[in-house]
């Protein structure tokens, strides 16, 4: 008996190998596919860290690197935005050849949820390219690669409001009114909690001396931007309850937070040390903030109905599960906003190892993000 048991569950984890293989090697998939191009996204953005940290003596020596004269700053930055753009031109044409479909088992769905083999070879050969482009052209993308970053924050930051706006209209229904009363309160409540904690610990940690001005007026306008919030959502024209700008409060502190945090180590209100060498702290945040870049990258990538003007439209069988083209799109621009975040925005920035989003241009794209987030959900 047991044999029979042990020799059953094991056909079936080999069956269920098999199955999976199926979808990636074999059958087009596009929920499989996903995950396949946020690997490949993972990755293009490990390489281009590597490039940036660990790649200055091979950078040297490359030809087109020479208008750099062996500067570390300028090879880092000139490599990480080669790299971003091989990543950049590949979702790019993933974007113009996959836009519009509307239909599974079409030409442009086989191409997206299948064709890995030729995929994967364009993807290698577009990373490599850039290595041999002038560093003018290069130089051009990065003025580019601001923008695009630019609409990649606008991007998610929409759709973060979406989310949180579909959240509280769902749990104001009548079907779940009722069921979700108690719980809407709770994550309100704690919303708030959360958010007046980490204010006051933003003042003790970041503000600890009066003439700590800059930080004090950046933690200050967010505590009133709060309270804004509250008051417009509370406002009898809205009516929209306490859970829409507690959540809101809980993103406008965090981005407030890594604003603050992005301040150059030697600001003598910023409390981090100034280590020379990166410790345990600094590498465990790096390792989180590119997984976090990453999850967010996919996350809104397929929350393309968040940017329909017609979202009453029921779906059909055949449709394709998300808009193809919008997620490449939006990885396109993710490609360019992490290339942002390894040079601090300033290809000539000093980045020391194992840091991301450093600098005095990071902190205020941090700060504007967060006033435009407060003016996108009023």
């Amino acid at each position: 008996m047991e044999r029979n048991e042990r020799s059953g569950s094991e056909s079936g984890t080999e069956s269920m190998a098999k199955s999976w293989c199926i979808q990636f090697c074999i059958g087009p998939n596009p929920w499989m596919a996903r995950y396949i191009y946020g690997l490949m996204f993972l990755i293009t953005n490990l390489l281009a860290w590597v490039v940036r940290d660990y790649s200055h003596s091979a950078l040297t020596d490359m030809e087109r690197l020479k208008g750099c004269k062996g500067e570390k700053d300028c090879l880092g930055g000139q490599g990480v935005l080669r790299v971003s753009l091989g990543c950049f031109t590949f979702y790019i044409a993933m974007f113009l050849s996959t836009v519009g479909t509307s239909k599974l088992h079409e030409r442009r769905d086989l191409w997206h949820s299948g064709w890995w083999s030729a995929k994967i070879f364009l993807w290698i050969a577009l990373m490599l390219l850039p290595f041999f482009i002038p560093s003018t052209f290069i130089q051009l993308y990065g003025e580019i690669a601001h923008f695009g970053a630019g609409v990649f924050l606008l991007i998610q930051l929409i759709s973060v409001i979406s989310f949180i706006t579909w959240l509280n209209e769902c749990c104001q229904s009548d079907k779940y009114a009722d069921r979700c009363h108690i719980y809407v309160m709770l994550i309100a409540t704690t919303a708030y909690v959360i958010c007046i904690v980490g204010i006051i610990m933003m003042y003790i940690w970041y503000a600890p001396y009066p003439s700590c001005l800059l930080n004090i007026f950046f933690i200050t306008w967010t505590l009133v931007l709060l309270q804004l919030m509250t008051s417009v959502s509370l406002h009898p024209k809205v009516n929209a309850g306490f859970l829409t700008p507690g959540l809101m409060g809980l993103y406008v502190v965090f981005i407030c937070w890594c604003a603050i945090r992005s301040e150059p180590p030697e600001e003598s209100c910023n409390r981090k040390e100034a280590a020379t060498k990166a410790d345990w702290l600094t590498i465990i945040s790096f390792i989180i903030a590119v997984i976090a870049m990453v999850i967010a990258t996919f996350s809104t990538g397929i929350d393309s109905k968040s940017f329909q003007f017609r979202k009453d439209e029921t779906q059909a069988e055949d449709d394709v599960p998300y808009g193809y083209g919008f997620f490449h799109f939006v990885f396109a621009t993710g490609t360019m906003y992490f290339a942002m975040l390894l040079i601090g925005w300033n290809s000539h920035h000093t980045m020391r190892k194992w840091t991301i989003d450093v600098g005095w241009t990071s902190a205020w794209v941090r700060i504007v993000n967060e006033w435009v987030a407060t003016c996108v959900y009023m």
